[in-house]
């Protein structure tokens, strides 16, 4: 694939894919690190031990055959990947905050395989092939390794250098644009949601075929949904319950047998609220050999806002002080059961906690899926069902938050050109409260309860706090970009005029800089006006100081 010494250049495949690994059980070691491609690549002690041992099931789930599951580990920061930032940084301000890659996590899919095998000294063939990505795009990637594992399993690393050429020649990954990413002899068609198509009240954006494309590839409608109705039937009669205690951010533990259902159930979970991100940790599939494992089961302190997937019988034990927790078992409905005595568990489905939802349940949706599941309606119908239902729900909840936020910025006619960027007022949760009985989500949703004592709660979560920051960000950008418009139509001369030479040199060097900050959403004409009116301002000053100026950095003038 590449000459002894040489060094090829690697973004683009880490555009994607961090790298591609294989773990296999030894006898004497147990799971070991066989392989890790490209070559160069350099995982941590900790993210090599956390590789190994998330990437295969627990001893006591049994998975025989072929299985798929995921997982999450925290991401060693290093001057490589420092390196690759741009990107991330380039794609994060164009997606949806929920899809955001965030630098110190990684996601890990996994094809593991254990089949009998009379010429192994243990008796069976166990491995698993692994895909490490910043990108939490479960269909895609799960897809890909559906290809790739069983051709690794026939021919060896060979189709792993193959698929890793072929990762090399994909576009860059850019919110909004059809791409077709060809591997291994198979084209997989993606959109990758835009920021806008994130925000509450747009439209969902799924790819349909393209019957004009020469070759049909595999279109894969969503890179990120989920189907809500498989993950979630077990306890679907407390969905209501389980949107409040992921909205507020609340310690949750999901107990699946095996790794592929307490994965995709927690995926669940933290789909539940999008558009809105689920800001605090979450693990898919978490294991007693996790490099967290002390952290997240201290007795001592209260239990961090996290949701763990387990499959080991022993964190029932370990984590039974856990206010929430889900237990996925067979296909039976669960139960709700209301307990402080953590003791009390049974190994019965069911969601376990003393938890009073704010909100009451919609009966007439639960009744329709459940005569559905009677009926035997497709789980993707289901699925769309409940979809909407969750989607509409958090409307409701965020819209007069976003109301509200945006009442707080400044008149456009307070906006002086001569005085500091003004700054959005700061949120009153008391006022924003007021506003609810003209205007809160009582309007918009058929679901009824306490909204106010919702809020309250959510205001102490992280998801909140998250949330604000970013419309805070966003209001401020928005409101350096409106004084800098307002500028550009300023008569520069006039003003300029009755500067002295220090104050004029400051205005020209703020201006320079504000320019140059590609994040803020200015306007193409009004940043060529705004330059004109730099070097209007430099044409005022001495030629002496012009040049010093220039010398500086006249790639900004």
């Amino acid at each position: 694939m590449q000459a002894k010494g040489d060094v090829l250049p690697w973004e683009r495949f880490r555009d994607w894919v961090h790298c591609l690994a294989v773990v296999t059980f030894d006898l004497e070691l147990g799971q070991t690190l066989e392989t890790v491609y490209p070559l160069h690549v350099k995982l941590s002690e900790e993210e090599k031990s956390n590789v190994c041992y998330l990437s295969f099931p627990d001893s006591n789930s049994g998975c025989m055959g072929d299985t798929q599951f995921h997982f999450r580990i925290r991401h060693s920061s290093s001057k490589l990947n420092k390196l690759f930032c741009g990107v991330s940084n380039k794609y994060n301000s164009n997606c949806p905050p929920a899809l955001q890659t965030d630098p110190k996590f990684m996601n890990g899919y996994v094809y593991f395989r254990q089949v009998k095998d009379p010429s192994l000294r243990r008796g069976y063939f166990q491995k698993s092939v692994v895909i490490l990505t910043k990108f939490s795009f479960g269909n895609l990637f799960h897809q890909i390794l559906r290809l790739l594992a069983p051709q690794y399993f026939d021919i060896g690393l060979r189709s792993i250098e193959l698929a890793c050429n072929d990762i090399y020649q994909w576009p860059s990954p850019v919110p909004g644009e059809v791409l077709n990413l060809f591997i291994l002899g198979s084209t997989f068609e993606i959109l990758i949601p835009t920021a806008s198509s994130g925000r509450l009240g747009s439209p969902v954006q799924q790819l349909k075929a393209n019957p004009s494309f020469p070759i049909s590839p595999v279109v894969i409608t969503s890179v990120h949904e989920v189907n809500f109705f498989q993950c979630l039937k077990q306890i679907i009669c407390h969905l209501h319950l389980l949107w409040e205690l992921v909205l507020t951010a609340e310690p949750i533990v999901v107990m699946a047998p095996v790794p592929d259902s307490s994965a995709n159930t927690v995926n669940a979970l933290i789909r539940m609220i999008y558009p809105l991100r689920y800001a605090a940790d979450f693990r898919p599939y978490f294991t007693i050999h996790d490099t967290d494992f002390k952290e997240y089961t201290m007795k001592s302190a209260l239990p961090p806002p996290v949701i763990l997937g387990v499959t080991n019988p022993f964190f029932a034990k370990t984590l039974q002080h856990w206010p929430h927790i889900i237990r996925i078992g067979s296909n039976t409905i669960g139960k709700l059961k209301k307990v402080n005595n953590a003791k009390l568990l049974d190994a019965q489905p069911g969601v376990y906690t003393s938890y009073r939802p704010f909100l009451q349940k919609d009966k007439f949706l639960l009744k329709k899926v459940i005569m559905g599941m009677q009926s035997h309606r497709p789980d993707e119908v289901q699925t769309v069902i409940l979809r909407r239902h969750i989607h509409e729900l958090t409307e409701s909840f965020m819209i007069p938050l976003e109301r509200y936020v945006a009442s707080l910025m400044p008149l456009q006619k307070d906006i002086n050109p001569h005085k500091a960027v003004p700054s959005p007022r700061p949120f009153n949760p008391d006022d924003f409260l007021v506003t609810l009985e003209s205007s809160g989500p009582q309007l918009t949703s058929g679901v009824k309860g306490d909204w106010s004592g919702l809020y309250k709660k959510f205001f102490r979560s992280i998801n909140f706090s998250d949330w604000y920051n970013l419309r805070h960000k966003e209001a401020q950008e928005k409101l350096q970009a409106l004084h800098l418009e307002v500028i550009s139509e300023t008569d520069i001369h006039s003003w300029v005029s009755g500067l002295n030479e220090v104050e004029a040199v400051d205005l020209f060097l703020r201006l320079r800089e504000q320019i140059s900050q590609t994040h803020l959403p200015i306007n193409p004409s009004v940043r060529e006006k705004l330059q004109q009116q730099v070097v209007a301002i430099l044409n005022t000053l001495p030629e002496d100081l012009q040049s010093v100026l220039i010398s500086q950095n006249s790639s900004k003038i």
